[in-house]
């Protein structure tokens, strides 16, 4: 037999072999069960996959980022045919892993139930013990189209193979570009049990799937499209182990226990009236505290760091948009048009196109430069009903929203200061698990962006270079940028290891052109320069980011943050003045202060006051009011009794005003 050349690529480094024409991936890692595909390239590929001579060949472990996705579209393949054998009536939709997990879409007349899953769990887990194979196969539009005539849904995409498929929800891991596969799961005896189009790869055989649960079904659109018929969707997780999934559904129980939406309610902060409209959140008084202090917080920060505040209305001329780009390039995030006296004006979906015209009032001097505005600015965005979920994903919203205006030569440094500034503010909120993305322009689909290849180049670079300079993680999100420009995103770990994106910075040429908004500026040799325009907002959404610290804490916001700071507890009704008293020492100091003079048993008080997260409680009985002294309990449950009552309060006010995360 003739021989290739290949290269195979281990964290040791890179080795060369030569094997024998015809010999398979699943050769060289025969000896490593955690080696479940094989990356080719760039690309992934099936164990199965036939290896050519000079490929560079890396085995691909079930518990990397691609292992897990690739066990998870294997999963969602494998209760797919569950589904089918226990419902033959059902049609198939799209089935793609997505984080943490993975869902498959179904036709069906009656929605599933949760003993409905039980059943195809049950039938999942015969599927994985008959070991099946996942086996590739080219195919055909015309072949497929004979093979899928009962899957209306599988037609529909072979219809948009190559073009809108790779939009739609999950397509692309259907068919993607290119040459068109089904993945046939052939049993013991060599009959195909099952079949799905799909781009793949899969895992070798259904009995590689270690550990999965179902978790539950609800209803999804087509590709969707609220437009379309409604489909039933059953979502799923899998993981390299029992031992993974259990901390999985651990972490999942610890979520639900932060939920912002559930301690919203139950500690008063805030509220989603359906008067109101989806996606539209209110602020109780406890909840406005906590946003009052975080604006207070960041207003101050942003004139720390040279900034100067300005406001802007909310909607404003429709042509105000199309000459920022924003109505072509993002106009169905946008709410739809409304008459103003014969004239269209919209709702602002973003704040930059305002703060230009705000720099372009009058002439600017290089000496001014760089110029930087912050407001909280007001916008609202169309977002599908779909993806709304409590203070984290909403229509209306307001921003920490700044912009930079500078000279080319000053943009590496502004975008190093916003970087500082940014990560200062997470720090001081408690966030200081973080990495960042860099999101750059797809060139596949330039006609989504605007700008020159070298404008695109150099801003990438910039981002990039600064970036990098920080010694954090920086990891890539190809496609990701704005229309206008590239941008680096913060992405903060929570207490339970979740991942949120917050602050951005991005960096815009296009706004100032010519053809936009004609920023200038004198330079010092008096020529008319274009300025660089740098967007930035620290907290983002203010709403979501008040969402994300509910659940980072648990609802026990830090006492400076906390609506609540101290709850005086009298251990009976004869010490009411005197906790009074002290309650009043405690505003003075500016202190947020309660006092428990309720019916309920001592006892109950406090624990009233633990559900209610406040971080001291300050309690008195007759050996207090004797001494001048109460005793001080702590959140935790921690007590400590006789001390002073002016001790007391120099310990809450300097917790407070040190930005303790107690």
């Amino acid at each position: 037999m003739s021989e290739i050349k290949i290269a195979v690529l281990t964290p040791d480094g890179r080795e060369e072999r030569t094997v024998t024409t015809g010999t398979k991936a699943w050769e060289l890692f025969a000896d490593d069960p955690d080696v479940i595909a094989a990356r080719v390239g760039e690309n992934l590929k099936d164990l199965a996959y036939e290896l050519t001579d000079g490929d560079e060949v890396e085995g691909v472990l079930i518990d990397s980022a691609d292992g897990h996705d690739i066990l998870r579209h294997s999963t969602a393949h494998v209760m797919a045919q569950a589904v089918q054998e226990l419902f033959p009536e059902a049609k198939l939709g799209i089935g793609p892993p997505v984080t943490d997990g993975f869902y498959y879409d179904f036709d069906v007349e009656t929605p599933f139930v949760p003993e409905d899953l039980a059943k195809i769990e049950s039938r999942m887990k015969k599927i994985i013990k008959a070991n099946q194979k996942f086996s590739r196969r080219v195919t055909t539009d015309e072949d497929a189209r004979v093979e899928l005539a009962d899957e209306p849904y599988k037609l529909e995409l072979i219809g948009l193979k190559g073009s809108a498929a790779d939009a739609a929800e999950g397509a692309s891991a259907e068919v993607g570009g290119g040459e068109l596969t089904i993945y046939d799961n052939i049993g013991r005896n060599g009959e195909v049990a099952w079949k799905d189009l799909c781009r793949g790869p899969h895992l070798p055989t259904t009995k590689r799937i270690p550990a999965f649960k179902l978790m539950r079904s609800a209803a999804a659109y087509w590709r969707g499209d609220e437009k379309n018929k409604q489909l039933q969707r059953i979502y799923g997780t899998a993981w390299e182990s029992k031992e993974a999934l259990e901390e999985h559904l651990h972490r999942i129980e610890e979520a639900e226990r932060r939920d912002h939406r559930k301690l919203g309610r139950d500690l008063d902060l805030f509220s989603f009236p359906d008067e109101l409209g989806s996606g539209l959140p209110v602020f109780h008084p406890k909840g406005g505290i906590i946003k009052r202090e975080m604006e207070d917080y960041v207003r101050a920060k942003h004139i720390e760091h040279g900034f100067e505040y300005v406001g802007t209305p909310h909607i404003a001329r429709e042509q105000l948009f199309h000459t920022s780009g924003h109505l072509p390039y993002y106009g169905d995030g946008m709410f739809p048009a409304l008459d103003v006296d014969g004239q269209d004006y919209r709702l602002k979906a973003m704040n930059c196109p305002m703060h230009n015209l705000i720099y372009r009032s009058r002439g600017r001097s290089y000496r001014e430069l760089p110029l930087r505005l912050f407001e909280f600015g007001s916008v609202y965005r169309n977002e599908k009903s779909g993806v709304i979920h409590g203070l984290t994903r909403v229509r209306g919203f307001a921003q920490d929203d700044s912009h930079s205006y500078c000279t080319k030569e000053q943009a590496p440094a502004e975008v190093k200061h916003l970087l500082d500034f940014m990560l200062t503010v997470l720090r001081d909120f408690g966030l200081d698990d973080f990495y960042l993305e860099l999101s750059t322009r797809d060139d596949a689909k330039k006609d989504k962006f605007v700008g020159s290849d070298d404008d695109w180049a150099e801003a990438t670079r910039i981002l990039e270079e600064v970036a990098t300079e920080t010694g954090l993680e920086l990891v890539p999100d190809p496609g990701g940028a704005a229309f206008y420009g590239p941008k680096i995103s913060v992405q903060a770990k929570d207490a339970i290891g979740r991942t949120w994106q917050m602050g951005t910075v991005q960096y815009d040429f296009n706004q100032p052109a010519a053809d936009r908004f004609n920023l200038e500026y004198q330079a010092a040799d008096g020529t008319r320069q274009q300025p660089v325009m740098i967007h930035s907002a620290k907290f983002g959404s203010i709403e979501r980011f008040l969402g994300v610290l509910v659940e980072h804490y648990a609802g026990a916001m830090p006492p400076w943050l906390a609506p609540v700071q101290v709850e005086m507890i009298p251990v009976a009704d004869a010490f009411n003045d005197y906790v009074y008293d002290i309650a009043e020492k405690l505003k003075k100091a500016g202190v947020r202060v309660e006092v428990d003079e309720s019916s309920d048993r001592f006892q109950k008080k406090i624990r009233n006051a633990q559900l209610q997260k406040i971080p001291f409680m300050l309690i008195a009985g007759g050996e207090d009011v004797e001494k001048g002294a109460v005793s001080f309990r702590y959140r935790d449950g921690h007590q400590e009794n006789g001390i002073p009552v002016d001790e007391a309060i120099q310990r809450i006010v300097a917790a407070v005003e040190s930005h303790e995360q107690v």
